[in-house]
């Protein structure tokens, strides 16, 4: 899959929105990808896991270590395609954990798998989750990179990378302009 049959289809599937947002980062933008309305339909989720592992250059790692809510369906898909487990974290108490049962082994090597990178903070709390029970993390995929210039400890790969634009909040023009914001994500500020 190219970028350009990918971006037809994050439209058409109504991942793009326009508007205006709050991200988790605490910046305003125009735009958001939900990536979770792409995720729906299973054909293009395992289309996107296939892709992500296919792009994968490196040592098979041992499991797939995803954040949950919006790393849970393209992790299972990156799972499948490499034939390993998928467990999940997810926030108590404000902080990254595993539940249900969930552990690591010591010294297993896995891959963070997310919908989008946005700041990297979900991937590098889901980490420091991976360094506490001994694991290590040898990689991280994403469906869409918006990070820009930013970059992650360990090797990363994202099937599109996006450079959309954010604001400070007391820079935003969308705020002069009394444009309503919307807080689409799933993490919660304090």
């Amino acid at each position: 899959m190219d970028d350009a049959e990918l971006k037809a289809y994050l439209t058409s599937s109504g991942a793009f929105l326009e508007g205006h947002f709050l991200l988790s980062s605490g910046l305003h933008s125009p735009n958001y990808v939900q990536c979770a309305q792409a995720l729906k339909n299973p054909v293009w989720a395992e289309k996107m896991g296939a892709g992500l592992v296919a792009a994968w250059n490196r040592p098979k790692p041992d499991i797939i270590l995803s954040p949950a809510m919006g790393g849970l369906f393209i992790g299972h898909e990156v799972a499948r395609a490499f034939g390993l487990d998928l467990v999940f974290t997810e926030r108590e108490n404000n902080f990254m954990t595993l539940r249900r049962g969930f552990s690591l082994k010591k010294g297993s090597r896995l891959i963070i798998v997310e919908d989008v990178f946005t700041t990297g903070k979900s991937t590098l709390e889901t980490a420091e989750v991976a360094k506490f029970y001994g694991a290590e993390t040898v990689g991280a995929m994403s469906v869409i990179n918006r990070m820009g210039d930013k970059t992650l400890p360990f090797p990363s790969f994202s099937l599109l990378t996006l450079d959309l634009t954010a604001y400070q909040p007391a820079d935003c023009p969308l705020c002069r302009a009394g444009v309503p914001v919307v807080k689409p994500g799933s993490r919660k500020f304090p």
